[in-house]
Formats: C-alpha cells, structure tokens, sequence
C-alpha cells in the first residue's frame, strides 16, 4: 500500500486538567531553527517526454539548510554512482540527462525524496516516474465492410495503448472529419457506431486516428470501406436528408443498444473524478436517448448531455451522485431501457489535515490527522521517516489513533511527524514538524509603517509577530487607554488589527505590543483618513456625426493631500492621443471624428490608494441630422428607477417589498439591490439589506425586531445601476426580547483585591427594543454561593473586597423592555494578583561546559505565588572573562522555566565559554515577581575560539606572499597558535602558527 501526503502554535483550551495547544497560522521567521518543509515536489503520477531530460522536483526549506536524499523503489538511491543524475544546489531536484546516451525507460519506478536537517526529516510523496509511450499502429489489412441498408453497424477503432491514453476520432482519406449526429457517432470507446446505415455511407471511407499528447504525433489506422446493399437501386443525386431512403422501401427496426450490452451494468467512480455514463442505440427510425434517475431527479446543476444526448456526464462526483441510472431509447415502433449502477467510491481526503506545532519547553500540544474515504482510510503514522512504532520511546509523546499528545515537551525534542491516510485508491502523505522552541516575542514587520486609508472603508493594519511561548497581543492607540478590541476594532490572531469603518477620529499612532513571559516588543502604524476620490462629473453616451468633435468631460474631486492622475482607455485599452486627441484635466476631446473612434471610452481616477472608472460609448453616424429615436437604439444605458413601492404581508420580522421595474434602456436588468434606511440609530443612512435577481419584483424582506424601517430599490444592468427608487412607506417590527447574547465577556484583577468584569455591547440592530441593558452573575467558584448580579446599561463593573486570585463564575444576559434574552455559558475570571510571598531556594549548578550549564532549585509552595503561576525567572549576566583585559557586557538577561516537579532543573544555554557568571532566581505570577533567591557564581570551560576578525595579503612577490590577520572578538578560552591550510595543485597543506609569530 502506498504511503501518503504544516504553520504553527498557538491557542489554548482545557482538556483534563491539561492545556492543549492549537495549530494557528503563525509562520516560523526564516533565521529561526527549524524542521525542514517540503515546498515543492513533482505530481505522484508523472509522466515525462521521452525527448526531454528528466527532472523529479523536491525543494524544501529549514534552518540548518536541509540536505536531501531519495529512495528508489523502496532502496537508498545513490546518485553520486551514476554520471546521468545530478543533484541541484541546495535543492533535492534530480535532473536525469541522455546526451552520453541512456534509455529514459530505465529510470521508470517509484521516488520519494528525504529532506534532513538536525531536527527532522521531512518527506514526498512517492513519485511514480512513467515514460510517455506512442506504439505504433499494428499493421492490419481490412476487407471492405459489407452491411444492409437500414442495419446498425459498429467500426471498431482499438487504437494502441499509449501512455498516457491517446486522443481518437475519425476522418476519411480527405482529411475531412466525419459528420456526427444522432445516428452516426464516436463512443468512448473510440469506435463508430452507425443506429442505421444509409446507402449513401458507402459514398466515403473511414479512418480511426490517434493524436498523443506528449509527442504531438498523429497515427491512423487504415481505412474501412463500406459496401451497403440495397433491395432497390440508389441514386445518388435524388437523396433528400428528410427522406434519406427515397422512395425505396427499408425495413424498419424497434431499438436494440450497441453499448452497453444487456437490460444492466455497473460503474464504479472516484470522488470529485468525472462520471461519464454512455448508451448507444441502433434501430430505424434512429432512436431518441433521454435519462432518468431512479428515486431522484438528475442533478441538473451538475449534470450535462453530450454526443447527442447518447452520454451523461458529471464533472465532479459526489457520494449523493450513487444510484440506478436509465437510459431509455426509444422509436415509434418501441422502448428499451438500460440501467447503471453507479457506487461512488473515495480515495482518502483530508478532514483535519495535521498542521505543523511550535511549542515552547513545558507546553503541552497535539497533532490531529482526521481523512475520510471509502473504504475509511488506515492511518499509520511516522517521525522522521520511521514508523513511529519503531522509534525511539519519548515519554512525553503518547499516540492515540489519528491523535498524537505531547506532555511538557523539552527542547531537544523537535521532529517531523508523517501522517499516512491510505485505502486502495489511493493516498495521502502530510509533514507537520514540532519545533519547540524558546523565545521571546519579536516583531517581524516594517517599522514604522504609515499607513493611507479611505475614509469609510474597511481598514486592516498588520502586525505580524512570532514568539514561544505564543505571546498575547494587544493594540493601543496613541499610547494610551486599555487594548482596542471590540466594537468598532476587532484582533486577529496573527496580529492584524481591523477597523470596520474608519473615520476621521481613527486617525493616529496605533501601537502592536506582543508580551510573553520571556518579555515583550512593540511596533507602530500611523494611520491617517483620507476622503475618497470622487467622479462628480461622468462622460455621457453620445452620437457624432463623421468629422465633427466629440467630448467626453470626466470631473474629479479627492483629497486635497492626495494627487489624482487621471487617464482614458477606448474599449478596455490604453488610448494612444497622438497628435489629434486633446486631454486636459477635465475632459477628453475628439475632433474630426471619424469610423475607427467608435467604442468605449473610460476615464480613470486614481491616486495611490485608490481608483474609480466611469465609461460611456461613442457611436459615430454618417448622416448629418440626428434622429434621437434613432440614437438612443443604439446605445444601452443604465436602468431608470423601480417605481411604486409596496408594502404588504405584514409580520413581527417581515415584510412583503413589491415594486414596477423601470425601463431597461436595451441592456436586460440582472439584478435588484433593497437598501433600507431607520430613524433611530443612524438616521438619513441607507444601508444595504439584500439584493435579488432581475427576473423578481415582490420579495420578502427579513427585518429586525424595534427598528422603523423605509427601502428603496436600485435596479442594476450591464452598464450599471439606476438612480435609487423613491422610498416606500416607513414600516415599523413590533419590538421583542434580544436574541443576541453580548460577547467577550472575561474577568481579570487591576488590583489585588477586585476583579473587572467586562464585555462587548450588543449592536445597534440587535437590541430589539427599548432601554437595553445587561445582568451580570457572579460567584466563588467551588465555594458553593448563591449568584450575586448587577444591573446596569454599562460594558463593565468592578467587584471589589476580593481574596487574592481566586476563580469567579461569570454569566450576562442583555434584557429589554420586552423581556429578556438567552444566558451566556459560565465563563471562569480571576480576582488580581499580589507578590509572591515565598522565593526560590537553594540555587545550584551542574554539569558545567563551555556553552551550558544545568541548573537546580528548590521550588516554592504554588500557594504562595497569589496569582497564576507562570513560571521561575532566572536572571543571569556575564561578570567578566577568564580572557585577560577582555570587556564584556554586563547586561543582565533573562530566561523562564516552568515546573511543577518536586525537584524542579532546567538547562541554561547559549553562555560565552571561559567567562565567569553570576544569577539569581525568582517566581513569577502575571503581575509580580517574588524576592531573589541566592545569588550563584560560576565559571564557564574553554570553548572553539570564534574566527579571526579578519584575513588577508598584505603585498606577495614571485615566492613570498604576506599575511595578516587579526585576534577573534571571542578568544573563548587562552589562545595557543593559529592553524593555516592553503593548496598547490591538488595538494592541501597545514602550517601551525604560534600565537607569538
């Protein structure tokens, strides 16, 4: 069975007693260590021009740069053995070439390509690599056919089986294609089959040909060659299409189906594979083919009928499409009917396809591979490369079916993980690599940027951010007030802010702070409004006599701190003005008109974060008066307003809009826009409500409860829309209780003892009544307490005189005059924090190296930390080098450990060797750390001394070249002497230096 075919991090929710981490979209900056990924490979079944060089793709990307390997037909496929496969830099494409010679069949097989780095091996799909093949025709001699007038004749084609399938149809020895109709056509075969043979069928001959695609070659059977017998004597001249046997008698024949054969037959298809179903009837009169689908109706979207209704297709199966279907045939003499069953079956196809996971020390995370197909798919699942059965044992990694769980992950850790979906249709192959890593939050976007948008549009600004732990993000503006989330702002995960509707009172510094334990970092967008371009004046269809001027005006208002350009296209293209046409900042003129000015002319305003076009047409006529009948007939033009609006079936949450379309103006009208207008929160603002086809004029329109409401009707043609219609009555919904339950609702502590209770407000349009306002519950949780609630028309309210960090049970509830809507689920809040009372102890070292050290603690009891435990900060500094007169800086960083253990130890990397170290520890919660514990002194070993700062040739001579170099920045321990290799020839040379040289 054939194995089968990634973005990270970061959301959280509950599950056990365990926080399980989410696949989000987040990118791992490049410069970062990672797994690599497969980015580009060729198609599983590939097929190559024999003519070509063979290339088989496989680019990946990582850090450390992966190197590649491939396996051929299950064994390691060693390139460098053979002078025909070259491997590209810094890729794992093969390229296979045949100049030296060589066959291209002897490297037909199966491939998959290995990319490796030192955290994982990512894998292709298996590439099955087939030569295009083009046989030659076999050679055959055909005696001419002999066959009675008015019978069914069937001309085989049998082309030869290339790879892929060869293209057939027919023509004769002329080259002419042979006419097809309902009695004589190509069947999917590729045979010719006649319902009945007229006399005049003799009158040429017939050649099957075959066209192959990769080879662009055409072969061609010989041709047949018919003799059709006839009771009576045929001429020629005298055949009428309508009465194509003449005067002569031809025995008529009920229907009998040359294909398929039988009363039934079957055909299995794939999912999303195109179904082709096929009946072919003789019989005289020719047989009518109609279909039918027993229990259903055909499914007309989906379903179309080719080669004169003799074949049903379906482009993109699905398993509703399953069941009987029958074609009937049918003449005045007589019915047949056949029946296919069809059973839709479904190479796998991914449901939950694994995604790939950045975890940070300590987090906990899962990967989730979920296919579908019929039959249901096996998943196995690999790291690596290797079946993961067979890998070595990792204790915080445990596999639960299509579910594998990771448990306070470590680094050290990282992998590449295959899912394999397979059934015996197919398979699926995916890489999702878990990268742990642990680092603090940066910003991966411009600095700075300035931002220009229009003025009541959707507004989104960027801040793309990467950390692990996932940091939280939070947006300000002008440095001030809580993050923007909510209302008119909304945060997405990646960092985006987005503005519903920006206005003049968005405009400003709006800053992006990502926050982690491990620290934070920010980044700024000015955001300035502009007004919208505006065409105020339009060009206007018009007529022209021949040698007269022509003039287009295009009007033009915008922001005064934005320059507009404006420019003129004539029918979609770019308008050459050359000495004759005029352009000025207002309008387009055209003198001497003649034939080739006639078209479409658009003008375009755009400044640079913004364009419009409008276009009118200008017909030239050749006489000189203007009949206005006569011109308008000529040109389409928008619609003119639907009249007498109407309202009627009344109902609490409905309406009944009817209206008169106006004149369409030669251009059919497609569609009508409702737009409606209230009075009480946003009076004299129409706003879209839905729109319709252009066929409707009485639609019912859904209303919201509480909102007196008026509509006006808009219609839309090819050349635009119509002026708005008059409005139609206002009409009033009775009010009701809210359906809507308020969002985002949380608790959190700005003080030690209180707790914040906030939430989003309801919406204009969801309040559904009069003097809106909310309940909200709260309680201890587990503490077994009646509810205390507050009412208030607020978004917020602080519970005050609260012990430190204890968990709250929240709900809320908007209610109305009409009553009250639904309740919200339970969400959990937190009173504030305090400082931890309690600090690390015992603070201790081991296992010292150059670049590491392992550290020890004692922990502190969890209930002293008063707040969520978020993890042991260590800080630690760089007190001098063991390196005589070497400065160092003294800055003091910083790096998180979570553990909960009774022992707790982690490793500290990335130390300078041969230096002298100093640090402390503290417990942390979200607000506050506690006292430092002990302060620990220790001393790094001697490491690989980094580079010299520099290399070079002073001058050289005829024998003598002199050099100089100078000390690394980083001696990393006491330097002894320097090694020097050069090459003669193909010989390399070694010279060590001492450092007093």
């Amino acid at each position: 069975m054939l194995w089968q075919d990634k973005h990270a991090a970061l959301t959280f929710m509950s599950l056990l007693l365990l926080l399980w981490q989410e696949a989000a979209p987040i990118e791992v900056p490049e410069d970062l260590k990672q797994p690599p990924t497969i980015m580009k490979q060729s198609v599983k079944n590939y097929i190559v021009d024999p003519r070509d060089n063979i290339i088989i793709e496989c680019e990946a990307k990582g850090n450390p740069v992966p190197t590649f390997s491939w396996r051929r037909n299950g064994k390691f496929f060693n390139i460098g053995k053979d002078p025909r496969v070259t491997m590209r830099k810094r890729s794992g494409t093969l390229e296979i070439g045949f100049r030296s010679g060589g066959r291209p069949e002897d490297y037909e097989g199966e491939y998959q390509c290995f990319a490796t780095n030192d955290f994982g091996v990512s894998l292709s799909n298996k590439i099955l690599l087939r030569v295009s093949k083009a046989p030659l025709w076999p050679k055959e001699v055909l005696e001419p056919v002999s066959v009675t007038e008015g019978s069914a004749l069937v001309l085989p084609c049998n082309p030869p089986p290339g790879l892929p399938p060869p293209f057939t149809f027919w023509m004769d020895s002329n080259m002419s294609p042979i006419p097809q109709d309902k009695r004589v056509s190509m069947g999917l075969n590729g045979d010719l089959y006649f319902s009945n043979v007229l006399a005049q069928d003799a009158n040429t001959d017939y050649s099957c040909k075959a066209r192959f695609l990769f080879t662009h070659t055409i072969q061609e059977k010989n041709p047949y060659k018919l003799k059709v017998q006839t009771k009576e004597p045929y001429n020629d001249t005298s055949y009428n299409a309508s009465e194509p046997h003449g005067d002569r008698k031809v025995a008529e024949s009920t229907p009998t189906f040359l294909s398929p054969s039988g009363s039934e037959s079957s055909k299995m298809v794939l999912r999303d594979e195109q179904l082709l179903l096929e009946c072919i009837a003789a019989g005289l009169p020719t047989p009518i083919i109609k279909w039918f689908k027993k229990g259903g109706e055909l499914p007309g979207q989906k379903v179309k009928f080719e080669n004169f209704n003799k074949t049903l297709k379906i482009v993109s199966v699905s398993e509703e499409d399953a069941g009987e279907y029958v074609c009937m045939a049918n003449n005045h003499l007589g019915t047949i009917r056949h029946s296919i069953f069809v059973q839709v079956k479904a190479a796998p196809y991914w449901l939950h396809k694994p995604s790939d996971q950045v975890l940070a020390p300590e987090e906990n995370g899962r990967l989730v591979c979920r296919a579908n197909g019929n039959p249901k798919p096996r998943i196995e699942w690999l790291v690596n490369g290797q079946p993961i059965e067979s890998s070595p044992t990792n204790p915080n990694r445990q596999v639960l079916g299509d579910t594998i769980m990771f448990h306070s992950v470590q680094i050290g850790s990282s992998a590449v993980y295959q899912c394999n979906a397979s059934n015996e249709h197919g398979y699926l192959l995916a890489n999702a690599f878990v990268n742990v890593l642990d680092l603090p939050p940066r910003m991966l976007g411009p600095k700075n940027q300035l931002i220009k948008v229009i003025k009541n549009n959707r507004t989104f600004l960027d801040c793309p951010f990467f950390g692990s732990p996932l940091p939280e993000l939070r947006w300000f503006k002008n440095g001030q007030g809580s993050g923007l989330d909510g209302g008119q702002y909304r945060v997405y995960i990646n960092g985006t802010l987005e503005i519903k509707r920006a206005r003049a009172e968005d405009e400003g510094t709006y800053t992006c702070v990502a926050s982690s334990i491990l620290g934070k970092a920010e980044n700024q967008v000015r955001l300035e409004v502009k007004e919208p371009t505006r065409i105020i004046q339009a060009p206007e269809h018009q007529s022209a006599i021949r040698g007269s001027t022509a003039r287009f005006t295009c009007r033009v208002t915008s922001d005064p701190s934005l320059p507009v350009s404006v420019a003129w296209m004539k029918d979609d293209k770019p308008l050459y003005l050359g000495w004759r046409l005029k352009k000025d900042d207002e309008s387009l003129s055209i003198p001497n008109v003649n034939e080739g000015d006639e078209g479409t002319y658009t003008c375009t305003a755009k400044s640079e974060i913004d364009q419009l076009s409008a276009s009118a047409r200008l017909t030239v006529l050749e006489v000189a008066t203007l009949n206005p009948s006569v011109s308008s007939a000529l040109l389409p033009a928008r619609p003119d307003p639907p009249m007498d609006l109407d309202l009627s079936d009344p109902a609490a949450r409905s309406v009944r809009l009817t209206w008169i379309p106006g004149k369409e103006h030669r251009s059919p009208i497609t569609e009508f826009l409702v737009q409606f207008e209230e009075d009480r929160w946003e009076p004299g603002r129409w706003q879209n409500l839905s729109s319709y086809p252009g066929d409707l004029n009485s639609v019912i329109l859904q209303l919201a409860p509480f909102v007196n409401y008026q509509f006006r009707v808009i219609a839309i043609n090819s050349v635009g829309q119509s002026d708005p219609s008059r409005p139609s009555p206002r009409y009033k919904t009775t009010g009701a209780a809210p359906d809507a339950i308020p969002k985002g609702l949380r608790g959190w502590g700005s003080r030690k003892d209180n707790m914040e209770i906030t939430w989003e407000p309801l919406l204009d349009l969801e309040r559904n009544g009069p003097n809106l306002h909310y309940i909200v519950w709260w309680r201890r949780k587990d503490a077994e307490e009646e509810w205390n609630n507050l009412t208030t028309v607020g978004t917020n309210h602080v519970v005050h005189n609260t012990e430190i960090y204890v968990p709250y049970e929240l709900k809320i509830q908007a209610r109305n005059e009409f009553g009250a809507g639904p309740e919200s689920n339970l969400v959990i809040g937190y009173s504030g924090e305090d400082k931890p009372t309690d600090a690390p102890t015992d603070l201790r070292v081991s296992k010292v190296d150059s670049t590491k050290v392992i550290i020890h603690w004692n922990p502190v009891d969890l209930n002293s930390v008063q707040g969520e435990f978020k993890e042991y900060r260590l800080y630690y500094w760089r007190e001098s080098s063991q390196v005589p007169g070497l400065v160092v800086s003294k800055e003091k960083k910083v790096k998180g450990f979570y553990s909960t253990t009774a022992k707790p130890s982690g490793m500290l990397s990335d130390l300078a060797p041969y230096s002298n170290y100093k640090m402390f520890m503290v417990v942390a919660n979200n607000r506050f750390e506690s006292q430092p514990s002990n302060t620990v002194a220790f001393t790094t070993k001697e490491g690989v001394p980094d580079a010299p700062r520099f290399f070079k040739i002073n001058r050289r001579s005829l024998d003598m070249i002199h050099l100089e170099w100078a000390k690394p920045l980083e001696p990393n321990g006491i330097l002894t002497g320097y090694q020097l290799k050069y090459q003669t020839g193909e010989l390399i040379l070694f010279v060590k230096l001492m450092c007093n040289m």
